[in-house]
């Protein structure tokens, strides 16, 4: 029963009004006994606000998953165009991933 539900192939369908995606710069990770939930955040530069354009919750089981299949796909992409640098300030809060925004040109 098992490789069943291995075999089965889901059809995912994306609603033409989410096809765009949402841009986030900024993941808050929080999490319960029974839930995890992940906030992604836009924050703008010079802006004391920022809005959860996302909120996904997820079972710890999930969360694990999710966790597998970014580190197979990290791995992937690494594989293909090289290491992915990270930019994160010393001391910084590891519940809070703050994806550093460009700087402005004039």
């Amino acid at each position: 029963m098992a490789n069943e539900k291995q075999n089965q192939q889901i059809q995912i369908e994306v609603p033409a009004d989410q096809m765009q995606g949402r841009y986030a710069n900024l993941a808050v990770i929080t999490h319960g006994p029974n839930d995890f939930f992940l906030d992604m955040i836009l924050m703008a530069p010079n802006t004391p606000k920022a809005r959860v354009q996302s909120r996904i919750i997820m079972t710890p089981e999930n969360a694990k998953q999710l966790l597998i299949a970014l580190n197979e796909n990290i791995s992937k992409y690494e594989q293909t165009f090289g290491e992915i640098k990270q930019r994160k300030p010393a001391g910084a809060n590891p519940q809070i991933m703050d994806f550093p925004l460009p700087k402005g040109q004039a």
